[in-house]
């Protein structure tokens, strides 16, 4: 009885672990850097190159922190979004191009819009490493304070802005400095 026993229940854990997965959300992937202040960066401005912008410029503010870039087909599909997100004032947007050209950087604007405050070029792409971006489209949220609230990992969908975006832009403008 006994040797039957240990199989049945190892059976019936691997079955809870495995239905479990179930349920997951497929699109989350944990980021360590949240609840944890942004890490460092300097930057060049995309309009101004010989100007950067820095973590430090982004304190006092409520911010979008959107990487993307010009190659990038869900990029293109997020920006409709990204319009609309810029239309209501609500919040600071700044985008960070990834691995791009000024001319693909330029094209894309012209071809879908410009919803960002300011671009930013991250040519190498390591300070895209240092955030821990696994692809683009990436979106982090950050607060007054320069701690990370959110990330968002993928196309920003028009659901997942009235549904989650939105609510914490508000939520995190209504916090103290």
């Amino acid at each position: 009885m006994k040797k039957f026993l240990i199989p049945v229940a190892l059976f019936i854990a691997i079955g809870v672990a495995l239905g479990r997965g179930l349920f997951l959300n497929p699109t989350y992937i944990p980021s360590p850097l949240i609840g944890k202040p942004m890490p460092a960066f300097s930057l060049p401005l995309a309009a101004t190159p010989n100007v950067d912008l820095t973590n430090a410029d982004l304190k006092g503010h409520v911010t979008l922190l959107n990487v993307f870039a010009s190659w990038c087909v869900s990029c293109k599909q997020e920006m409709p979004n990204l319009m609309r997100l810029h239309a209501l004032h609500l919040v600071r947007l700044v985008g960070v191009d990834y691995k791009d050209t000024p001319q693909g950087l330029h094209h894309y604007l012209d071809a879908f819009g410009d919803p960002y405050s300011m671009i930013v070029t991250d040519k190498r792409g390591m300070t895209a490493i240092n955030w821990g971006i696994y692809g683009v489209p990436e979106t982090f949220v950050v607060n007054k304070q320069g701690i990370i609230a959110y990330k968002f990992v993928g196309p920003i969908s028009y659901r997942k802005l009235h549904a989650k975006l939105i609510p914490m832009v508000k939520r995190l403008e209504a916090q103290p400095a």
